[in-house]
């Protein structure tokens, strides 16, 4: 079981790592054993935790960026009205990207979902892949150094993103779809796959937190349910304290990405899940 003071505590942690490209599932199950707590991470409860406070997440993205997606649905209507693609209508075609975006993390998430969630018991193999986080971090920083980015950024960024080709929303998709894995961010792995795609920092990170709200509300809508079942009565009240508290911090860490990756790199969370992930792992093994 997981106490009030135990849910609110992982769902600050989430909310501040969701978005932070520093895997928030991957510190969702790193901490119980860090701290020594005794939950069950391979229980259905724990999953039903997790969605809750990563929906919570999904929720301030969506309202944080409200006017996106207002003219992001607007868009997305247009075109089936209207059953074509008209050119030169930005929100449209973005809106299509950010369905075809979703479709790898939601397909594979289905298929896989019994597998990885025996991964959300281990700390250890978090850990590793934590590590794995970091190194794939530096490996996109290094290649946004190489690109030249300049006649592109000229553009609104709308503009920019709506210029990407399928293909590549399909890869950036692709490369969240790997944050099923606990340890890989899915921020972090969107925003590298972005960046592999000539997306800037500002743009990859943006084009990210869009596509984090249908990602994490679908898993919400298949899960969810199994809150409000009779078996879960005795979690419900930490599973809420913990989903407000994910919320709560993922608004204030929104409000601060937007800002810092207009003018500052993944280089400082790189370094951070590189030695972290080690850090772990040491401290798991002799344990």
């Amino acid at each position: 079981m997981i106490s009030v003071v135990q849910a609110i505590i992982i769902g600050l942690a989430q909310g501040l790592t969701e978005l932070f490209p520093i895997s928030s599932l991957g510190h969702s199950v790193i901490l119980p054993s860090l701290l020594g707590w005794h939950i069950n991470q391979d229980a259905p409860y724990y999953l039903t935790f997790l969605v809750a406070t990563h929906a919570a997440t999904a929720a301030v993205l969506f309202v944080f960026f409200w006017q996106d997606w207002m003219k992001i649905i607007r868009g997305l209507l247009r075109s089936i009205i209207a059953r074509r693609l008209e050119p030169g209508d930005t929100y449209a075609r973005l809106g299509w990207l950010l369905v075809i975006g979703t479709v790898p993390a939601g397909l594979l998430g289905l298929l896989l979902q019994h597998t990885l969630q025996a991964a959300f018991a281990s700390a250890q193999i978090a850990a590793a892949f934590l590590i794995i986080n970091g190194l794939v971090l530096f490996a996109a920083e290094r290649l946004r150094k190489r690109q030249n980015t300049g006649t592109v950024t000229a553009r609104r960024s709308d503009r920019r993103l709506s210029g990407l080709q399928w293909r590549q929303a399909a890869g950036i998709g692709l490369a969240q779809a790997a944050a099923l894995i606990p340890g890989i961010s899915r921020s972090g792995s969107s925003m590298a796959g972005g960046l592999f795609a000539g997306l800037n920092n500002e743009d990859a990170a943006r084009f990210s937190f869009l596509l984090a709200t249908p990602v994490i509300g679908a898993a919400a809508l298949l899960k969810l349910p199994h809150l409000f079942s009779p078996s879960m009565a005795s979690m419900r009240g930490a599973i809420l304290a913990g989903a407000f508290c994910a919320g709560l911090a993922a608004y204030l860490s929104v409000r601060f990405l937007v800002r810092y990756f207009q003018t500052q790199t993944l280089k400082l969370f790189a370094v951070y899940c590189t030695i972290a992930g080690v850090l772990f792992s040491i401290i798991f093994l002799f344990r």
